[in-house]
Parts: C-alpha cells; sequence; structure tokens
C-alpha cells in the first residue's frame, strides 16, 4: 500500500510540472504530438492486437461476459478509428487562449475572460482500451497533463496504446509526463488518484455505476460525471404518428448499451391505441422485451408488468419500460421523479408543448422531435468527448474540449490606479 502511495504521489508530482510545459505549449505543437501518436498507433498494429490477444485471453479465462469481451476487444477497423480520432480532435480549434467578452469600464481598464486548462485530469476508466488514446488526445489539446487509470483487464492493450502516446509526446518535444498512463493493476490506485488534491484538478471516471458511485464518494478532488442514464421519450398527443414511431424506435434499438438509449417510453393514453401495438410489434421483432404500467398490459396482452424498479433502471439492454400517461404534465412529473437528469425527449407538433419541455424538464440535453442517441459529443459538433457531466457545476452535457478547460478573469490597463 506504500508502494502505490508512494507511486501514484510520484506520478501526481510529474502531472503538475508537465501541466504547466502542455499549458504554455503552442497549438501546434500539441497538434504535432497528436499526428505523431496517429502514426505511431497505426505503424504500430501487430503489437497493439499481439498485446491485446493477451487480454482478450485473460479476459476469457476470467469469464468475462460477451458485452464487456465486445468492449475490450481491439481489431484492425478499431485501432484505424483510434488514429483517425486523434487526427480530428488535431483538427478541432483550440479553445485555449480564447479572450471574450473584453469590455472597457469606467474607469479605463479593459475586462473579459480568457480560456484557459484545468491542469491536471484523472480519468479513470474500465475495458474500452481506445478511451486511452481518446482521453488523452483531448487532455492533450485543451492544454491539460492527464493520469490514466484504466480497467486490469486492458492492461496489455493501454500499455501498448502507452507507448504509442510516449513516442507522439517526444516527436513533438513535449515531457512525457503530459500523459501518464497508471501500470499498476492495484485498485488501491483509484483510492490515491482521487484523493491527490495537490496534484490532481479534476476526475472524470467512465465506466460502471458502482466504479461511479465509489469514485463520487469517496473523491477530495472535483469530479465530472454521471452516474447513470435512465433516459425517457415522450409521445404527445399532438405528435406526428411517423415522427413518434421513427423516433422512439431508434431511441431505443440503435444501440443498446450506451447511456443515452431510451430504458423508458412514455405515451399519451389519446394517442396510446393507436401507436404502441404497432411499435410493439417492431420491439418484439427487434427481439426487445416490454414491461408496462397496468394500461399498457391492458392494451398490448402478454407484456410483463413494470415494477417500480423498472421505472428507476438503466437496462443497457433490449428491455424497455412503457408507460401510458395522462397528458405532458403527467409525463414531465414521471421523468422529474425516475430521470437521471442525462437525456429527455419530447415528440410533438404543439409548439406550446414543446417549449414547456424545453424549459421545465431538467436534463443534461433535452430534445423535441429527435432520438436521444444524438447526446453525443460528435453529434453536437464537439468532436470526440471524454464523457457526458450530468453535474450543473462545472459542465454538463457532453464534455469536450470546452468542458477540458475553465476561465480566468483578465484585466488590461496602462498605468491605470484605483482611487
Amino acid at each position: 500500500m506504500n508502494d502505490i502511495k508512494q507511486y501514484m504521489s510520484q506520478m501526481g508530482r510529474k502531472a503538475r510540472v508537465a501541466s504547466r510545459a502542455v499549458a504554455r505549449a503552442e497549438t501546434g505543437v500539441r497538434n504535432s504530438a497528436l499526428l505523431a501518436t496517429a502514426e505511431a498507433i497505426e505503424s504500430s498494429l501487430s503489437r497493439l492486437l499481439a498485446e491485446n490477444r493477451k487480454d482478450m485471453e485473460a479476459g476469457t479465462e476470467k469469464g468475462l461476459d460477451a458485452a464487456l469481451l465486445d468492449r475490450l476487444e481491439l481489431n484492425e477497423s478499431r485501432v484505424a478509428a483510434m488514429a483517425e480520432g486523434l487526427r480530428q480532435i488535431a483538427a478541432l480549434p483550440d479553445p485555449v487562449g480564447e479572450i471574450t467578452d473584453l469590455k472597457y469600464r469606467p474607469s479605463g481598464i479593459q475586462v473579459g475572460k480568457m480560456r484557459v486548462p484545468l491542469g491536471v485530469i484523472g480519468i479513470i476508466y474500465e475495458s474500452r482500451p481506445n478511451v486511452t488514446a481518446d482521453a488523452a488526445a483531448l487532455c492533450l489539446k485543451s492544454g491539460n497533463a492527464a493520469i490514466l487509470r484504466g480497467g486490469s483487464e486492458a492492461i496489455h492493450s493501454n500499455r501498448a496504446i502507452a507507448a504509442c502516446i510516449r513516442a507522439g509526446l517526444e516527436q513533438a518535444g513535449l515531457p512525457l509526463d503530459v500523459v501518464q498512463v497508471v501500470d499498476s493493476t492495484d485498485r488501491a490506485a483509484v483510492g490515491e488518484l482521487i484523493t491527490m488534491q495537490d496534484s490532481v484538478d479534476v476526475i472524470v471516471p467512465r465506466g460502471g455505476k458502482g466504479l461511479i458511485e465509489r469514485v463520487s464518494r469517496d473523491a477530495r478532488v472535483p469530479v465530472i460525471k454521471h452516474l447513470h442514464g435512465v433516459c425517457h421519450v415522450y409521445i404527445d398527443a399532438a405528435a406526428d404518428r411517423d415522427k413518434a414511431i421513427r423516433v422512439a424506435f431508434n431511441a431505443k434499438t440503435q444501440r443498446y448499451g450506451t447511456c443515452n438509449t431510451m430504458e423508458t417510453l412514455l405515451v399519451a393514453e389519446a394517442v396510446a391505441a393507436d401507436l404502441l401495438p404497432e411499435l410493439a410489434r417492431m420491439y418484439q421483432k427487434e427481439g426487445v422485451e416490454l414491461r408496462g404500467c397496468p394500461a399498457t398490459c391492458r392494451l398490448l396482452p402478454g407484456v410483463e408488468a413494470a415494477t417500480e424498479q423498472d421505472w428507476e433502471t438503466e437496462y443497457l439492454a433490449p428491455i424497455l419500460s412503457v408507460r401510458i400517461v395522462a397528458d405532458l404534465d403527467a409525463a414531465m412529473d414521471h421523468i422529474h421523479r425516475y430521470g437521471s437528469s442525462h437525456t429527455e425527449s419530447i415528440i410533438t407538433e404543439d409548439f406550446s408543448r414543446a417549449r414547456r419541455f424545453l424549459n421545465e424538464v431538467d436534463a443534461s440535453s433535452v430534445m423535441v422531435n429527435a432520438s436521444t442517441r444524438f447526446a453525443d459529443g460528435f453529434e453536437y459538433g464537439l468532436g470526440a468527448e471524454i464523457g457526458i457531466s450530468t453535474d450543473k457545476i462545472h459542465v454538463r452535457g457532453p464534455v469536450g474540449l470546452e468542458g477540458l478547460t475553465s476561465q480566468k478573469y483578465i484585466v488590461i490597463g496602462d498605468g491605470h490606479f484605483r482611487t
């Protein structure tokens, strides 16, 4: 334990020093590191796949389920996507140093705001090795140093990707400590990282509910996170039938294991008899299990009755809860009670109801006539994202480059003094 404490403390001190170097580096230098890392990843394809095979074999022996093994696996297309993601981040506008709201005050001084890096970002994640490259790239582009702690199940893959990152940093002339990957599988490393107040400015956990609950509970460093994604689509009485069916089907079936997948469908009772039978046939053909309220079960014989726990559950699976509600107010009451402040959508042609939904629903993303699956940094034009935040301070929603920065006030004078 003392060895881990010393190891992590030393890593934190190195990251703090490196954060000052990367913060003052020109945009071109940071971009050069990203592009060089992309090239290193492509040229290391054979090694990356070989190291990933070690993780896959170990994971199979440990009995990891098919979904975890899928997230863990690297193949040629996924390695190519990692490299392409780095190039896309390099091509994004650099938020660091941007000055806004510069105005003259009556005293003659100019006051404005400058966007600056957060400093040192600790990122804790599970399974997906590509997060090592994505997280490193986002932190580097936004002028931050990073300490990355991946899951033990991906240790060989993460080490191989870390070697590519170091090659990119070295080629660009940046300190290798700008991005450090924790080389220990000891779980105590997480406990140390989330309490290193002197050397870490923010923690970003990416993984299951258990990991995020632990980090949120034990961290002494500010955390950017969302705990879970219980997302809803509400089909209003004034919805366009075709739009409603398309959106509700896509929001559940486009991909099951994501935090922005719809987990509960709310339908106004005025249109339930018209819409739900067709939607149920579509879902059942796709293999989606439906669990419904009493009114839904009466309308759709054979549907399993939903429990109180169902309304609170993020399934991340082909299971959908369905509730028939009286009207918009009842739908919003349900969302306020069971939602996770992640993503909520209304399908309606009534402008006033759409405006009410946008104004009154408390979530990091609120949508009108669109699938919840759009709640994503890339889809929002942010480029890659480091995660989604359901907090209200300091950033909310998909966290891209700007979310990894803060602002400081700047004052420009010419010998001005206060009288």
